[in-house]
Order: C-alpha cells, then sequence, then structure tokens
C-alpha cells in the first residue's frame, strides 16, 4: 500500500502550490475532486477538457514532480430529482470523461440518494424499520430502483471509456453506507463497481470497519485513511445519530478526527493488516476533515499515525 491524500484539504493553494507541499510531506499520489460537490480547486475539469495545451501542462506538472493521480473523485448526489441533481450527473460523466484523458482508471464516487416518490423532489434516507409505517416499503424499493438503474448506465459509460474501478464511498445519508448495502448495487450492476472503504463512516454508526474488510473481500478498490470518535459522555445520553453540522464539533456525540485520534494504532496496524491479507495493496488516500485542530496539525498527526501502520 502506499500513501496518498485527498487535495481539497489545501483548497486555498494553487494547483502548483498544492503539488509542492504535498511533495514536502513525503506524499506522491494525489486524489482530486473533478466533479460533483468537491472544491475542484486543483482540478478545472471543463477546462481541462476544452483546452489540449492546458491538459497537457496539468500533466506535466505531475512528471516532473514524480507524482501520480491516485484516482479522481466526484462524489455528490446525482439521484436528486432537481436541477442540482442534474448538474451533479452531468460532472460526474465529465469526470469520467477527464480520467479517460488523463489515463485515470479510477474514480470516487458516492451512490446517491433518491426521493421517496415519483412525485417527490426531497432526498430521503430511511433508516428505521420499512414494516411500520406503511409508506416506507414502497419508498424504500423505488429508491433501490432509481439506483441500480442510474448505476447500470453510468458503469456502462464508465467502461467505455476505460475506466476499470468505481469505488463508491460508503456514506451516511446514500444509499450505499455499509456492506450490505454495497454488495446489493454491485451485485445488481456491474463488478466495475466496488467500494472506497472509509472507514470513518462505519466507526460513527456502531460498524467495524476490520470485519467489513472482511466480507468486502475482492470488491475493495480504493481506501481513504480517515478516523472518527465516538464523544464520551454525550454518545451515552443521546445514541450516535447527529443532526449538528461538523462546525459544532464540541458539542457532537461524534467527530472526524486525525488519524490515530479516534483509534489507536494498535488498531489501525490491524486494519490495514487485514486489507492486505484481502488482497488489497492500493491507496490509502488521507482525508483529513478534522475540525477539532488546525489543518497542519491535523495533517502531520494523520500523516504520522498512517506512516507506522499501513502495510507497506
Amino acid at each position: 500500500m502506499k500513501l496518498a491524500i485527498c487535495t481539497d484539504v489545501f483548497a486555498d493553494l494553487s494547483y502548483t502550490e498544492m503539488l509542492d507541499k504535498v511533495k514536502s510531506l513525503g506524499i506522491d499520489a494525489v486524489e482530486m475532486t473533478a466533479g460533483g460537490w468537491g472544491a475542484r480547486k486543483h482540478c478545472n475539469t471543463e477546462e481541462l477538457l476544452s483546452d489540449g495545451n492546458k491538459l497537457k501542462a496539468f500533466q506535466e506538472e505531475l512528471i516532473k514532480r514524480g507524482m501520480r493521480i491516485s484516482a479522481l473523485n466526484t462524489s455528490c448526489n446525482p439521484l436528486w430529482p432537481s436541477t442540482t441533481g442534474d448538474e451533479y450527473k452531468k460532472s460526474m460523466y465529465a469526470c469520467v470523461d477527464l480520467a479517460e484523458r488523463l489515463g485515470v482508471k479510477k474514480i470516487v464516487a458516492m451512490a446517491g440518494l433518491p426521493a421517496g416518490s415519483e412525485t417527490d423532489t426531497t432526498p430521503n434516507w430511511i433508516t428505521s424499520t420499512i414494516s411500520w409505517p406503511d409508506f416506507m416499503a414502497p419508498a424504500y424499493n423505488y429508491q433501490w430502483q432509481v439506483t441500480i438503474a442510474f448505476w447500470n448506465e453510468f458503469a456502462a459509460y464508465a467502461k467505455k471509456r476505460g475506466i476499470e474501478q468505481i469505488a463508491i464511498e460508503e456514506f451516511p445519508g446514500t444509499m450505499v453506507w455499509s456492506v450490505e448495502t454495497m454488495l446489493k448495487l454491485r451485485e445488481a450492476t456491474d463488478p466495475i463497481i466496488g467500494i472506497n472503504l472509509d472507514p470513518s463512516h462505519m466507526m460513527i454508526l456502531g460498524a467495524d470497519p476490520i470485519a467489513a474488510a472482511r466480507a468486502l473481500k475482492g470488491c475493495i478498490y480504493h481506501v481513504h485513511g480517515k478516523d472518527a470518535r465516538i464523544e464520551r459522555g454525550l454518545a451515552d445520553i443521546n445514541g450516535i445519530l447527529e443532526p449538528r453540522p461538523v462546525t459544532e464539533s464540541a458539542d457532537r456525540v461524534w467527530n472526524y478526527v486525525a488519524v490515530g485520534c479516534g483509534k489507536d494504532l494498535q488498531w489501525w496496524k490491524e486494519f490495514f493488516s487485514v486489507l492486505s491479507m484481502m488482497g488489497y495493496d492500493g491507496d490509502v488516500s488521507l482525508e483529513m476533515e478534522d475540525l477539532t485542530m488546525s489543518v497542519e496539525a491535523g495533517v502531520l498527526t494523520s500523516i504520522d499515525a498512517l506512516e507506522q501502520t499501513i502495510s507497506k
């Protein structure tokens, strides 16, 4: 495994400044947003697709530093029945087009979340039993029909353009948020679809990412190096569901934290060891979203922890 980094954490830097910063940290691979709701500060997809000279210059900056693109990220909700959802969908297809031009074989995405019916416009994440009330089961079934139809179409488009892996991040609030939902989508669509295993999202729902890695053998296409912490005392009172904004970290029952500030290093060593046993030898892309400390402190803390635990 090799360490990469999601570059939105350096959104205040220009493309070349970001590359120099990442290189100074001892990292040679970058995951950049090229679609969806990410910053897209370092990868202007529309510009690179329309101007061959800018595309060439973009690639040359990577080459002269001995760096590479780990994946292009296009995480968003393309299933939202709205103008915004349509724009997300369009940006995802453009991301695939750019990946083809760049020779990038892997994109990272999220499954999306439809509305509850053909006449609804508000995405609904159904987390309670669908046995009651009576309207939940039809809504849940409808959502899966919409989700599967979109991903069959998108997977076919991506395959025609040389994409080998679509790594879907299991994210709370989308149709794929667990091992079971990941496998459901994969089995209903195409093996080009696998998981971007982000352990932090499993942690905050009470799942064990190490056990999940075993269950996902053969379809782990990407891994995010990201930690989370269930906040003692607060979660004991209110449980683990948390609607507060991530900026209100002091009052939340869980928070994304720098690697090693949620799970200890022994846990992370076991996690990467099991990933290796399950056949994963790809990139571990640091996604730093800790708002309890400065960006610099969070990045350095996470790199230190990952360098000590990753299975190289």
